[in-house]
């Protein structure tokens, strides 16, 4: 599975709506600012529809895929759904064999060296370095020595202020959730903000 086009994309949403409407016009918020990388998450109500009616608004036109996904039925919903890429917020073996058969790029998450090398070993695409706040990008940085071909994706701790830290220390891309999108707009239904936001991020992104 290539990984050019979560290069090119280099920031992924990660967005938790507490509904589907609200989700839908944080999407479209967020694209109005220039982050184009979509996670829609299994925390937010009915995903797959929210991933379906986004994959028919923007198309090719948006970097789509579903976030939080915890069993089997989950990765194969949301690749029906129009996804392109699955990240789970842990690393499992049998959910691994799960999301790789839908063909789409699989992103697992993990933490310690172990984890690395076990999301590694059962063929993750990319490793999702997850909480990347508890360490931020001196972590990432000291995990490119042991894992200098591996593709990271810090999530968790990124701000427009430091998102070149994290390209510096070797992320492929960058997960960005409370920052971008918090729970407070999202509950104010803020979407101008959230679009402020989204420009900030995606300027800092391209110039990273």
């Amino acid at each position: 599975m290539s990984l050019d086009t979560l290069k090119s994309t280099r920031v992924l949403a990660v967005l938790r709506a507490p509904s589907a409407q609200s989700a839908l016009s944080a999407a479209d918020a967020l694209v109005a600012g220039g982050v184009t990388g979509l996670e829609i998450t299994y925390s937010t109500p009915d995903a797959p529809a929210v991933m379906r009616e986004l994959h028919g608004r923007y198309g090719e036109n948006i970097y789509l895929g579903a976030g939080t996904v915890t069993t089997a039925r989950q990765a194969e919903d949301a690749a029906a759904a129009g996804a392109r890429f699955l990240v789970s917020p842990g690393t499992r073996e049998s959910l691994t064999s799960a999301m790789k058969a839908t063909g789409l790029l699989v992103m697992t998450g993990a933490l310690s060296p172990t984890e690395v090398m076990a999301a590694v070993e059962y063929g993750s695409d990319v490793v999702k370095i997850f909480p990347a706040s508890l360490g931020g990008p001196a972590y990432l940085s000291a995990l490119r020595g042991p894992f200098p071909d591996v593709p990271l994706m810090p999530t968790g701790g990124v701000t427009p202020d430091n998102i070149g830290h994290w390209f510096a220390a070797g992320a492929v891309a960058v997960g960005a959730g409370g920052d971008l999108c918090s729970a407070a707009a999202l509950a104010a239904e803020d979407w101008a903000e959230i679009t402020r936001r989204a420009e900030l991020f995606s300027v800092a992104g391209v110039s990273a």
